[in-house]
Parts: C-alpha cells; structure tokens; sequence
C-alpha cells in the first residue's frame, strides 16, 4: 500500500485546509497502517507528542514534525 502524505491526506479531506496541518489519530493510524489503539499506546507512553486543543484540552492532534519523529524512532 502506498504511503499517504499528510498533503495527501488534506487533498483528500474537504474539512481539512492547507492551514490545519496537524494530524488526528486516525490520520497517523492511516498513515501508519496500525490501528488508532496503537496511536494513543504511543501517545499514552510518551513515544509521540501530541497538541491538545479545545477548551478541556480533549482533541488531540499531531504535529507532522513529531510524527515523523515518532518514525525515525520506531524504525530505527
């Protein structure tokens, strides 16, 4: 399966804009090809750094920089 860039995912997705770049859960799951269980283990164990947004600080949204982090770590 071909790997989908966050610009992709933005193309693709007509409530995504070029201005919010940060990614969801289910978009690094998606681009991942891993279940977004296993995004929020990573989250939860500090592997990927998040942005909480909203007024109680519940959406969680992903910088594509500490994603690509997230990578670089788990691959190698």
């Amino acid at each position: 399966m071909a790997e989908r860039s966050p610009a992709d995912m933005t193309r693709n997705n007509p409530k995504k804009t070029e201005a919010s770049a940060l990614l969801t859960v289910k978009d690094v799951a998606a681009l991942d090809n891993c279940s977004e269980k296993t995004v929020r283990r990573a989250i939860d164990a500090g592997l990927l750094q998040v942005v909480r947004l909203g007024p109680a600080g519940r959406l969680t949204r992903i910088d594509p920089a500490a994603h690509r982090a997230y990578r670089a770590l788990r691959s190698g």
